[in-house]
């Protein structure tokens, strides 16, 4: 029956049974390890406890693998290596030079913002992997907290985050090219009643954001139709299907006309690079926050 010793078999434990199968001595590896012989004895007596069978046979002249010992040296030397690898990728995140910055973003900054900060960061520094990926506001927030992703950029600060404001968005209403208020350069929300409203799903920014907006000008739209993307938004109504409320920067991306909103002071949104405070960044990761910092001249 196996007897589990301390915190289990170690690193260093298992290096050290592949280096007595390796030389079949136990005398000839304690000095080619710099350890007592006794010591190597005791951990290998010591794993033998643990595992419940015995390792090694003894023999005139130095140590033989029994069959279980063969499979036991043979896993060691897998769990070795990919230790190994481990201690060099780890090594490998942690060089601010080749490290790994992973940044999330809004599905809406994908073609403009984000393309011109890891422009820059690049010509900056070549050799750092950014990992990337798109995502709701919400499931950013979630992987911030799990240490998932090092940065995000978003509408809103982490709890507790850092924030570093990167631009500031208009929100316009967007309307099919043939509908009445197409060409107008200005609208109230309270013209929108009996519209049937494109949106992104309940517990996105966006759609917290313009069903505010709604509320706050008195205004009910029945929903027609839900997407995570702001482009796809865009491009439903272009089709017809509705109307939306979407940054300035995507209206007639796909066709739909775009007009502000008149008498809505909360008709714009902040998208900013949000952090953890109370975990420190990799040096890849501070190398890209503090570019991202400088490239809007901050």
């Amino acid at each position: 029956m196996r007897e589990p010793y301390g915190d289990g078999m170690q690193i260093r434990d298992l290096e050290w049974l592949l280096a007595v199968a390796e030389h079949q001595h136990v005398t000839g590896t304690a000095a080619a390890l710099g350890v007592s012989q006794p010591t190597l004895s005791r951990a290998l007596a010591r794993m033998e406890r643990e595992l419940g069978a015995a390792l090694f046979v003894r023999a005139p002249g130095g140590v033989h693998l029994t069959p279980v010992g063969a499979t036991v040296v043979a896993g060691a030397r897998e769990v070795v290596d990919r230790y190994a690898q481990l201690v060099t990728d780890v090594a490998g995140e942690l060089d601010p030079e080749t490290g790994v910055a992973r940044l999330a973003f809004l599905d809406s900054m994908a073609t403009s913002l984000v393309p011109r900060l890891l422009r820059d960061f690049h010509a900056e520094a070549p050799g750092v992997r950014v990992l990337l990926s798109q995502e709701p506001a919400h499931e950013m927030e979630d992987d911030l907290a799990r240490g998932a992703v090092d940065l995000a950029i978003t509408s809103h600060p982490a709890p507790g985050g850092g924030w570093l404001v990167l631009q500031e968005e208009r929100m316009v209403v967007v309307v099919p090219p043939t509908h009445r208020l197409a060409g107008r350069e200005l609208l109230t929300l309270d013209e929108l009643e009996g519209e049937e409203l494109v949106t992104t799903p309940p517990g996105f920014g966006s759609r917290s954001l313009v069903d505010d907006l709604l509320r706050e000008a008195g205004v009910g739209l029945a929903v027609s139709f839900e997407s995570q993307d702001l482009g796809t938004v865009e491009g439903l109504v272009a089709a017809g299907l509705g109307v939306a409320i979407v940054p300035e920067a995507l209206a007639g991306v796909s066709g739909a006309a775009g007009v502000q909103i008149e008498g809505a002071a909360g008709a714009h949104r902040t998208i900013g690079l949000t952090w953890r405070l109370d975990r420190r960044l990799s040096p890849a990761a501070e190398r890209l926050r503090a570019s991202i910092g400088r490239s809007v001249g901050t």
